[in-house]
């Protein structure tokens, strides 16, 4: 069977975040319950010194696209369920 991979892209706007402390908190969060609900590898990728800004990069890899695709749901549905957290783009991309 054929490997399926999946790289994804999520640029976040935090617009209540006044310091990096802040800023890392809530990335912090998101990446913990990505990392503990999904079988995802995820990391802050980009906007490592702004405050209101975040890039994450998650990669899933599986036998079967329909369970990436599940995944990639449930990933997007905790994105948005942070309410001090806007999503701007939500990327995927097959490999």
């Amino acid at each position: 069977m054929p490997a399926h991979i999946a790289l994804c892209t999520i640029e976040l706007f935090i617009p209540e975040s006044h310091s990096l402390k802040e800023k890392r908190h809530e990335i912090k969060s998101i990446i913990e319950k990505i990392r503990s609900r999904t079988n995802a590898s995820c990391a802050e990728t980009d906007f490592h010194d702004l405050w209101q800004r975040a890039q994450l990069t998650l990669a899933l890899v599986s036998n079967d696209k329909i369970i990436i695709e599940k995944q990639l749901s449930l990933i997007r549905n905790i994105a948005d369920s942070y309410q001090d957290v806007e999503t701007v783009s939500f990327l995927v991309e097959y490999i």
